[in-house]
């Protein structure tokens, strides 16, 4: 008995030992993210409120599974398969009472009965019936089929197909098909031949009394059984377009539609992949680069009770001609832009109708990014009016571009920057009058209606501009009220009854948590989840100090600084450039980074000062500093980090020689820029999946930056590495995954051939032949980073 005793007491030391994290070291902090436990994520209400969903993995199993709570229970139960089917889509449209919701679920449309607690399906076919939706009068539920508008009436179950649209390949083969039927009608030869059988024809009538009589019989039926047939649906052609936007008015009297043509003879990127399940390598047709043609749109009304088809008249958009300023940099092409007086392309969202279907408004943007314009549409005649108009000569952007709709039949809310920040406005349909309902040097990130429409709910950085917490305010403006109060970052779920906030939570150094609140200013905050390891908590993570620096235009940025308890006697530090470009990642909530969180804790263990800053063109600091990279990558962005450093050696006394960097995406742009134009600052750098020539980026994201590269060819030289490689002077790591999707293993490849021809030393190449732009495998993960810690242990301590 002793000796079984003294075995569970070793067993369960050991056990002990296992789960506590003493120290930090790559190959721990980089295995799979389960050994810190996985948090809840895609949390959803039941339509009826009275269930909260979520994944979630506190088994530790392959997959996470769905658990859900009770208001009342809030104990976690795993959901069970038969409920799973059961459940509803997230996503759906609701009737203006919000108890019937509309939802798609594997290509049938079912309607949600919240009173009678009932799912009925709508449909049930081999085609696909999408984006289902309730008629003006709710009396039926409109869908498209194979890009046609289609109606079931509700308490008849007809089906009603509103919509005909052709493409020009299929009905010249209808057309084919009759003239065959019909060769004795004079129609199949040439004009001649026509001239000749028309004449034989009209001979036989004048002749004969019972050819007379046969024709008269013919007409006569033929008009009876035009007669009897049901009208025809009109055929509107739209040749190899795509239909998009596809819309009934709340009246039922227009619909509207996109026509979208899509750029012809486009140019993709492969991406060979080189370790295959066949042994063969195999191409992945990837995306264009930026510059190349894109989708031209054309929007069209049909008036039903017209039967006739006409397009939104674009001409008199306010400014609809005007240039960009970076042209003037370019006179040549102002003299010949100036010349050819052309319209801008724009793209045309919505419309999007006022419940009485008697307003309508549309979102039209500039396809060169600088302006965004909401106009109302008169659908009679397709002609617009304005009513506000945002123009940027960056580009025009921001939270909640998307965040639009009405509060009533005359009143239209909408989010801009037009102040510097991203703010929520309202305005009067029928006067122009507009208002502004909120107001600050803070962001509204999200932004939602509630049922009755009186009251806007948001999330927002009121108080720091790495908190973010959750308001509401009448929709006619005022004060807003808080309604979370935890420190840190929240993702707020509303219950669609409005009673209940399914809360994530988390904290610097605490991973996202579910917690359940009513939906009340200071109401009690319940944890629902501890979803975090034993051997996570066992080590002492630091929260980093979130400080200010001013950089050298005046401007306060904002930084997390890792301090090391026992500096290393060489004082060396850290630069960690977090990527996306447009990211925040200077807040009190748990970061995307969080294996960077996790190797910057290691880092300050092994006597290195961090910094992590929220370098201009950041997220969460409003319309200025966003924009502040315009034609510039690699400017302003880079003198903050140049700013940052010079902060650490008169606050902390860091030695300047002993200074690295690294990041991945636009942090590896950021580190490659560092070491070649900044070489006297930054001794080492570790670039990971870097962008290393822009102009071989994808077009959404670099053209609203850097304009287009034969447009602006100084704003891609100015920005992209590749231009600056021979100022290379320090310890260069590059580390790049050979099928990234995102930014293709070419650009590195290019890089590193500049190198080789420039003569460059100290500069290595580590290639990840499995991993595409976000890393998966741990292998990979540890590999990185063991080589990134070599560098700095050997470069920045000596």
């Amino acid at each position: 008995m002793k000796k079984l005793f003294t075995l569970i007491l070793i067993s369960a030391c050991a056990n002990a030992f296992a789960q506590k994290l003493e120290k930090l070291t790559v190959e721990k902090i980089m295995r799979d993210p389960k050994w810190i436990g996985t948090s809840p994520s895609n949390i959803r209400w039941s339509d009826d409120s009275k269930k909260v969903y979520f994944n979630w993995n506190p088994e530790k199993v392959d997959l996470n599974e769905l658990y859900s709570i009770t208001p009342n229970d809030t104990k976690p139960q795993k959901v069970s398969l038969d409920e799973r089917k059961a459940l509803s889509s997230a996503n759906g449209s609701w009737n203006k009472k919000h108890t019937i919701k509309l939802f798609e679920k594997n290509g049938d449309i079912f309607l949600s009965d919240i009173i009678k607690g009932k799912i009925i399906q709508l449909t049930s076919t081999v085609e696909r019936e999408s984006n289902p939706v309730f008629s003006g009068d709710e009396s039926r539920v409109l869908f498209i089929r194979n890009d046609n508008l289609y109606a079931i009436q509700l308490n008849s179950g007809e089906l009603v197909q509103l919509t005909n649209f052709v493409r020009s390949g299929s009905q010249a083969q209808a057309s084919s098909g009759r003239k065959g039927r019909q060769n004795n009608d004079a129609k199949t030869s040439d004009g001649s031949a026509n001239t000749q059988e028309k004449w034989l024809m009209d001979q036989q009538l004048e002749l004969f009394d019972i050819i007379k009589e046969k024709d008269k019989t013919d007409k006569l039926n033929a008009a009876d059984r035009k007669a009897l047939q049901p009208e025809k649906l009109k055929e509107i052609n739209v040749d190899d377009k795509r239909i998009r936007g596809l819309e009934l008015s709340p009246d039922g009297h227009y619909i509207t539609y996109r026509l979208v043509t899509l750029p012809k003879d486009e140019k993709l990127t492969i991406v060979p992949d080189y370790v295959t399940a066949s042994g063969f390598t195999e191409d992945i047709p990837n995306r264009e680069k930026v510059g190349g043609p894109q989708e031209v749109s054309e929007t069209y009304i049909f008036d039903k009770q017209q039967d006739t088809v006409y397009s939104i008249s674009t001409k008199d958009i306010p400014g609809i001609k005007d240039l960009p300023d970076y042209v003037k940099d370019y006179p040549k092409e102002l003299e010949a832009r100036t010349k050819k007086n052309e319209d801008r392309k724009i793209d045309i969202n919505g419309p999007y109708w006022s419940e009485d279907g008697r307003n309508a408004v549309v979102v039209i943007n500039a396809q060169d990014n600088k302006d965004r314009w909401i106009m109302k549409l008169n659908p009679e005649n397709g002609q617009l009016s304005p009513l506000d108009r945002e123009r940027n000569e960056a580009w025009v952007g921001g939270p909640g571009t998307d965040n639009l709709g009405w509060i009533d039949n005359t009143h239209f809310y909408y989010q801009s920057e037009a102040s510097g920040y991203s703010h929520i406005y309202l305005v009067d349909v029928t006067t122009g009058d507009k208002k502004q309902l909120t107001t600050g040097k803070w962001e509204v990130q999200t932004l939602e209606l509630s049922k009755d429409k009186k009251t806007f709910y948001f999330t927002a950085n009121i108080e720091h501009p790495g908190i973010t917490q959750f308001y509401r305010i009448p929709v006619t403006g005022g004060e807003p009220v808080k309604l979370t109060s935890m420190k840190g970052g929240t993702e707020i779920t509303l219950s669609p009854d409005e009673k209940w906030l399914a809360i994530r939570y988390s904290y610097t150094n605490k991973p996202w948590e579910l917690y359940l609140q009513p939906n009340k200013p200071g109401a009690k905050t319940v944890q629902i989840t501890n979803s975090v390891s034993e051997e996570y908590n066992s080590y002492p993570w630091r929260a980093p100090e979130i400080i200010t620096f001013k950089n050298r235009y005046g401007s306060d940025v904002y930084a997390r600084v890792y301090e090391p308890k026992n500096p290393d006697p060489a004082k060396p530090a850290v630069v960690f450039v977090h990527g996306a470009g447009y990211l925040q990642n200077v807040t009190y909530s748990w970061s995307y980074y969080f294996r960077e969180f996790m190797f910057n804790n290691m880092l300050a263990d092994n006597g290195y000062y961090v910094m992590d800053i929220d370098y201009t063109a950041s997220a969460g600091y409003g319309r200025d500093w966003r924009t502040g990279i315009y034609r510039h990558m690699g400017g302003k962005d880079l003198s903050d980090q140049v700013d940052g450093v010079k902060y650490l050696v008169s606050k902390y006394g860091v030695n300047p020689k002993h200074v690295g960097m690294y990041g991945g995406s636009y942090g590896g742009f950021m580190t490659l820029m560092a070491l070649f134009t900044e070489p006297d600052v930054f001794t080492s750098g570790a670039a990971i999946r870097s962008v290393t020539d822009w102009a071989h980026y994808n077009h959404e994201y670099t053209d609203e930056i850097l304009n287009e590269p034969y447009n602006d060819e100084k704003a891609y030289r100015q920005s992209s590495p590749i231009y600056f490689a021979n100022g290379l002077k320090g310890n260069l790591l590059m580390l790049h995954g050979m099928v990234d999707q995102n930014v293709n293993f070419q650009d590195i490849i290019r890089l590193t051939q500049k190198l080789i021809e420039l003569h460059k030393d100290n500069w290595w190449l580590a290639p990840y032949p499995v991993e595409d732009h976000a890393f998966e495998e741990p292998s990979s993960w540890a590999d990185e980073y063991k080589r990134i810690f070599k560098l700095f242990e050997e470069t920045l301590k000596k």
